[in-house]
This record gives structure tokens, C-alpha cells and sequence, in this order.
């Protein structure tokens, strides 16, 4: 018996990253020592007073029964002072919060909310690929918009006005920007809100890497700016808790009524010690960020070594847990390099190129490994470039 799978499907490809691990997966049951440096998986662990929340609520009667849709009040309330601790906007915890099991389903939910057959969506070049997904998933229309390293990763909006735009009803923004690490200025920010607005554009801005080598920053602190735009976030990054699954949009409240009807058929929510744990994390002071940046910075700085031995150039000031370099003329593509560096040095760096057209001519490095295991990578791959 065969069962067709549906059309939706035929469109998208499995995640590059769930292919790759695979392919990892069975390099080592060879028994080959491969070093994953490509993937942005946290290695460090959440503080350790939000690891004792949990454990502390998990042991309560009652915390395991069906949460609501919309989350613990304590958790919006959390995530509301949070962002006007750190981004100095204001949000209303009932109606402009609506937390995630991971910010990753909030772009499916906004997605399928918003998108139908004949719709198009701005998605970025090089940008996450779940946005491409997600449109195709709802029957919509992708359509790139070029960023380039000339242009400090921004979109040139003058570019996109000259398109037609009357399908468009989704712009994706993401910044700090995944996989450049190029951050948004508050003028930009400014002018992708006037952008929206004119085009009756929803402007869906992501943005998980605030808080690693970065300053943060809201694309709705601009004033007007949750008449247009909805903002995703997570604590899979800047809290070290990717596995945790806790994310929240924050914007308009009638819009997050729309997606609510969405999500509520989706999921049933979240475990509630998950949940108050998070609003322990959310209250932790800046020397936390300050800690955990201190261990990236070292990271980086051995990370820079590895970009300047394979001879690729990088912008220093970049942040994010990445670091993003242009590959030599000597290699036909990222890919190419990428491959030479896992079958030779059974070191994987990630192709640029997964990324879109744009990605091509870079790798990425991720910071999500101990210095030692960069120091062993340099050995490695030194061994390789000198044959």
C-alpha cells in the first residue's frame, strides 16, 4: 500500500540541519571523531536557579495538569518586564504576549494564520529557511529580497518599493540577523515600520539573538509600531534553554487573537514548572548576560583563528553566536570547502549557502563548543591545508 503524501509536502525539503545530523550520526558509528561546529544548539547550561524552579515546581500537586492556551499569567507578566527592562517597550502582559513552546511554531502560527493560495511573503537571502517553509506549508509565494554584505545585511527598501507588492501580505525581518550576525539600527527599524504601513505589509520581526555579542534591540520600541509589525523572541538563546521550548510574539493584541485561534488548535500548552521556571530566568540581573558573553568573546576569539587559517574574511564586530566569513576564490563555493573540511578533518562547518544564493560564497561557525574543541579543530585542519 502506498499513501500519497500531499501536495504541500512535494514543495519543501527536509531541514538541512536534520539530514546533516544524520549524516554525522553515521560518520561516527564508523567511528570517525567528527567535531560539529555548525549547528547553534547552546552548550551552556541554564543558570542555576532556574534548574532549581523547576525541579521545585515540578514536585507540586497539580503543575502537571492541561495549562491554558495563552500561558501563565506569571510567564506574561515576566516577559512583559523583561521587555521593558531590557528593550524599553511597553506591552500589555493579557492581550500583546502570547508565549510559545519555541519561537520556531510562532512562524508556522503566523503563517498559517495570515497566508493563503495567491499570497506572497518577503523572506531574506541569506536568511532562516523556516520561512521559506512555513509560506510554502500555507500555500503561499516566497519571494527573496537580496541582502548583501556591501549593505550591512539590511534590505534596500528603496529596491522593494519599485516591486509589485500588492500580493505581499508578510515581510520576514531577522535581526541580529541569523546567519550574518549584522544587527538592525533603530533608523532601519524605523523605516521597514513607515515601509509596512504603506503597504499594508504585516512586518514579522525575529529576534532570538538579542542578548549573545549584542545589544538589545525591539523593533517595537519604534513608536506606531505595533500597528504593523509582531515580534518573535526565545529563551533558547539568550537563556541557554533551547530544549526547554519557550518562545513568545509579542505585538498587536487583535492580531494575536487571530493567531490564538491557531495556535489553541495546535497545542495544549506548556508545563506549567517549565513555564514558572522561565519567569525565573527572565528576572535574572545583567551579570548574567555579562557571564555568559565573557565565554562567548573567548569562543569567538578562537573561532577568528579557524576563519583566518581556511583564509576567510570576516566582519569583526559582528555578534550572535556565529561567526560568518567569505570563503577564497580558491574554493567554487562554500559547499565545497564545508565538504573538504568533514571528510578530511572530520570537521563540520556550515555552508552558507542553506542559508540562500546570497549564503553561498560563506561559512558559519558556531560559538556552541568549548575552546578546546576549537583548539583541536585548528589542529585539524592545519594538518589538512598543509598536505
Amino acid at each position: 500500500m502506498k499513501i500519497e503524501t500531499a501536495d504541500r509536502i512535494k514543495q519543501i525539503k527536509e531541514y538541512y540541519f536534520s539530514k546533516k545530523l544524520k549524516e554525522i550520526a553515521a560518520m561516527r558509528a564508523q567511528g570517525k571523531d567528527i567535531l560539529n561546529l555548525g549547528i547553534g544548539s547552546p552548550d551552556l547550561s541554564p543558570a542555576k536557579e532556574v534548574i532549581n524552579r523547576l525541579i521545585l515546581e515540578s514536585q507540586k500537586d497539580g503543575h502537571h495538569k492541561y495549562q491554558s492556551y495563552v500561558g501563565a499569567p506569571q510567564l506574561r507578566t515576566a516577559f512583559s518586564a523583561w521587555y521593558k527592562k531590557h528593550f524599553a517597550v511597553d506591552l500589555d502582559a493579557a492581550k500583546e504576549i502570547l508565549p510559545l513552546i519555541g519561537s520556531k511554531e510562532g512562524i508556522m502560527h503566523i503563517s498559517m494564520t495570515f497566508l493563503q493560495e495567491g499570497d506572497e511573503v518577503l523572506i531574506p537571502n541569506p536568511g532562516y529557511p523556516a520561512y521559506r517553509a512555513t509560506a510554502l506549508l500555507a500555500g503561499a509565494k516566497p519571494v527573496e529580497y537580496l541582502l548583501s554584505e556591501e549593505n550591512n545585511w539590511l534590505p534596500n527598501l528603496e529596491v522593494l518599493e519599485k516591486q509589485d507588492l500588492s500580493r505581499v501580505k508578510i515581510m520576514w525581518t531577522n535581526y541580529p540577523h541569523m546567519p550574518t550576525g549584522a544587527p538592525a539600527t533603530f533608523d532601519f527599524y524605523k523605516k521597514v515600520i513607515a515601509f509596512g504601513k504603506k503597504n499594508n505589509i504585516l512586518i514579522v520581526n525575529d529576534n532570538p539573538y538579542s542578548f549573545v555579542l549584542n545589544s538589545p534591540r525591539s523593533i517595537l520600541s519604534i513608536e506606531g509600531a505595533k500597528e504593523v509589525a509582531i515580534e518573535l523572541n526565545s529563551l533558547s538563546k539568550s537563556h541557554n534553554m533551547a530544549g526547554w521550548r519557550i518562545g513568545m510574539m509579542a505585538g498587536n493584541a487583535d492580531l494575536l487573537k487571530e493567531i490564538l485561534k491557531f495556535k489553541s488548535n495546535m497545542d495544549s500548552g506548556m508545563f506549567l514548572p517549565a513555564q514558572l521556571a522561565a519567569v525565573q530566568a527572565l528576572s535574572l540581573d545583567e551579570n548574567w548576560y555579562a557571564d555568559i558573553n565573557k565565554i562567548y568573546k573567548r569562543r569567538r576569539k578562537k573561532v577568528m583563528d579557524i576563519m583566518n587559517l581556511l583564509e576567510c574574511t570576516c566582519q569583526e564586530d559582528a555578534g550572535g553566536m556565529f561567526v560568518w566569513g567569505r570563503v577564497p576564490e580558491t574554493y567554487k563555493d562554500a559547499y565545497e570547502l564545508s565538504d573538504r573540511m568533514l571528510n578530511d578533518a572530520n570537521v563540520f562547518l556550515t555552508p552558507g549557502g542553506i542559508f540562500g544564493s546570497q549564503g553561498d560564497p560563506y561559512i558559519r561557525i558556531s560559538l556552541c563548543a568549548e575552546v578546546e574543541v576549537f583548539e583541536n579543530a585548528l589542529v585539524r585542519i592545519k594538518k589538512v591545508l598543509i598536505k
